[in-house]
């Protein structure tokens, strides 16, 4: 749909998705613009086709450990995890960023897997400090390279969900 859809129009078109059984999962690629409204178009998915698990329903269903769907990244994050057979339980979990996409739901996927999680952002004051004391920082604050590599020692597990154009090359949240 063009940029200038309105909130009605992407609605309609989110409702003949939530109705067509050939349609299995609806994504709304966010930030949606200025004019739609972001919570009337999550609200109108049918959480069974929810994949990013973003309606308050499929929220709160994996904040309770009972999720109809993982939204990918997060989903991705725990893989790479499990990938290098990371033990989380009883680790220091450090998820800087807040976002309902990527911050918020891998936090609760890390305490399900017993890791002692805290949850910082771009606001955060003694992040540094809170770097320091934590095993894993998993890092999707949207700031580019934010974190400074300074800040990292040997023994941080550092997952950079970031992605930030500089030029003709990508960066992450997490300076190189």
């Amino acid at each position: 749909l063009p940029e200038s859809t309105s909130t009605e129009t992407l609605l309609e078109t989110v409702k003949k998705l939530n109705q067509d059984d050939s349609v299995h999962g609806i994504l709304v690629q966010l930030p949606l613009p200025k004019q739609i409204d972001t919570n009337t178009i999550i609200d109108a998915i049918d959480i069974h086709k929810d994949v990013d698990g973003l309606h308050p329903l499929n929220v709160g269903l994996l904040r309770n450990d009972r999720p109809y769907f993982i939204p990918c990244t997060p989903k991705g994050v725990m893989t790479i995890l499990k990938s290098y057979d990371i033990d989380l339980e009883g680790k220091n979990a450090l998820v800087i960023g807040r976002s309902q996409l990527i911050g918020k739901p891998i936090a609760s996927l890390l305490l399900k897997e017993n890791a002692t999680v805290t949850q910082a952002h771009s606001k955060t004051k003694n992040l540094e400090q809170l770097i320091e004391n934590n095993d894993i920082i998993v890092v999707a604050v949207g700031h580019k390279e934010m974190i400074k590599k300074d800040m990292l020692n040997e023994h941080h597990i550092v997952i950079d969900v970031g992605i930030h154009e500089d030029g003709d090359t990508l960066v992450g949240d997490v300076e190189k």
